[in-house]
């Protein structure tokens, strides 16, 4: 079975859209209490955007306590949700038709994130992306944070046998070798250089995965 399995965050959906709201609504709750003064921290949440939530607390909040960390990280959460809802995200140009177009050659589509399962099903749900992605997994359903392990957990369930993985970050690439499958690394919003030249494949626009893919040894 061939699938092309796709992070969330910085590839299908543009989360900086909502970053920016979200996080500072967070940390108001912070400048309320007298824990935090100034902006929130976008930039540095920009640097490490795609490791899973609880470590983004322990580098955006060093030296606060986990009680505040485990608060933010929820409260964070529900903002986002709410401005999923609210119409204020949006998904890169052309990912329906790119998603449509893999269903209709033979691909299956599935979405592997560090993002949490109510993050992911409120976009799924607002976007209506279930009509082309056969199931979303997170990586509350691993046994790690490790996004191999949640690559290795799909190709288990559906028997998939060759295909890619399309994603921003290292951890992408190196969860797509770790399953034998094609990595291509998507150079969008918070994508590094450094590490994209670990991808086997890079592209500037969801448009450009088709022709990457019948280049590459992995065949619709």
């Amino acid at each position: 079975m061939k699938a092309i399995i796709f992070d969330m965050d910085g590839n299908l959906f543009q989360t900086g859209k909502i970053l920016e709201q979200s996080l500072e609504e967070a940390f108001a709750v912070l400048r309320e209490r007298g824990e935090w003064q100034g902006a929130a921290p976008i930039d540095e949440y920009r640097n490490i955007m795609g490791v899973p939530l609880p470590a983004v607390w322990e580098a955006l909040l060093p030296g606060k306590s986990e009680e505040t960390k485990r608060e933010m990280d929820a409260y964070f959460l529900e903002r986002l949700i709410v401005n999923i809802s609210e119409g204020k995200g949006e998904l890169y140009p052309d990912v329906k038709g790119v998603l449509a177009e893999l269903v209709a050659e033979g691909y299956r589509v599935f979405i592997a994130s560090n993002g949490l399962v109510r993050y992911l099903a409120a976009i799924v749900e607002y976007y209506g992306l279930n009509e082309w992605v056969t199931e979303t997994f997170s990586i509350e359903q691993a046994s790690t944070s490790d996004k191999g392990e949640l690559v290795r957990i799909i190709k288990e369930k559906y028997g998939v046998t060759e295909g890619a993985v399309v994603g921003d970050r290292l951890s992408d690439i190196r969860a797509a070798k770790a399953n034998d499958l094609f990595a291509v690394g998507c150079r969008f919003d918070f994508a590094q250089e450094q590490e994209l030249k670990e991808a086997d494949a890079v592209i500037d626009n969801l448009a450009d995965l088709r022709e990457v893919l019948k280049r590459s040894q992995v065949k619709g």
